[in-house]
């Protein structure tokens, strides 16, 4: 993967995501502050630079393609916060500083999270529509990735799953990675096409990529959750053995899982070939995500 384009498009999101965001003096300053001390404290901005990603391939703009990539960010942050908080999976450290609720307390960290998913859809409604897709289907598209069928309920069985026994059936480990975590990637992408006016055929092929790249990214998560240390990941490290919960090294061991998340970044590059050439930073995206060790 090329750093400098990485860069290039994280300060393109960045600086995006600073304007459309209230300043952290903005009454009350308290909310703005937490926002943006979770929103601005590093992440790899994977949504929106895939988000970017899809529309150049496509042949969009990536100007035109800002507000999504940042609403989608929006929401995996609020999403962050939360699964942070001591009622769910309980973490002291996200990204390498405190989470939201150890630097401003739980019900600040509750609101921020709120006040950004809800922010997320305030600036997705001002993308300008293409041809074949409209403001009504961008919402749509992000209000069922992040609602309860998908990023919420896979957070549920997650919940559901997590002390028991009886580790989960690879099935039910592969629904919630499904919906948990490739179900928004898969979003972040469907949007930066549909920005560019993307035929039907196209966004078939761009979710297919998306799904297959979303399991291989939560893989390769389960794996550095047993490999890694705090300092290299940036929070903490261990606590899935810790808490009993259902992952892929769990259920298959670290040389299988490594294999699945392989094959599956193999189906991500095959779901590209309608793209040729264009696709080309989605390819790197894929190999980038498979190597990683943060």
């Amino acid at each position: 993967m090329d750093a400098a384009y990485l860069e290039a498009r994280c300060r393109l999101v960045d600086a995006a995501l600073d304007r459309f965001l209230p300043k952290a003096k903005t009454r009350p300053a308290t909310i703005h502050e937490a926002m943006r001390y979770s929103l601005f404290a590093g992440g790899k901005r994977l949504r929106p630079v895939l988000c970017l990603a899809s529309t150049e391939a496509c042949g969009g703009s990536v100007e035109a393609a800002l507000p999504p990539a940042a609403a989608v960010e929006c929401i995996h942050t609020y999403s962050l916060i939360h699964d942070d908080l001591p009622c769910m999976d309980d973490d002291d450290l996200r990204r390498g500083r405190p989470t939201c609720h150890v630097k401003y307390g739980e019900g600040i960290a509750v609101l921020a999270g709120d006040a950004l998913l809800t922010l997320a859809f305030e600036i997705l409604a001002q993308t300008a529509p293409s041809r074949r897709h409209g403001v009504a289907g961008y919402v749509s598209e992000l209000a069922v990735a992040s609602g309860s069928r998908h990023l919420i309920g896979g957070q549920v069985l997650d919940l559901e799953g997590e002390g028991s026994d009886i580790l989960l059936s690879p099935a039910q480990l592969r629904y919630i990675h499904e919906s948990k975590t490739a179900a928004l990637l898969t979003t972040s992408i469907r949007l930066g096409a549909m920005t560019a006016n993307a035929t039907p055929a196209k966004l078939a092929a761009l979710s297919t990529y998306g799904r297959s790249l979303g399991l291989a990214f939560q893989i390769i998560d389960d794996i550095l959750d047993v490999t890694s240390t705090p300092e290299k990941l940036g929070k903490s490290v261990g606590k899935d053995e810790a808490t009993a919960k259902s992952t892929y090294p769990a259920l298959y061991g670290l040389e299988k899982s490594r294999k699945e998340a392989a094959k599956l970044t193999k189906q991500a590059h095959d779901a590209l070939k309608p793209f040729a050439k264009k696709a080309e930073r989605l390819h790197e995206i894929a190999d980038y995500l498979l190597d990683r060790d943060y």
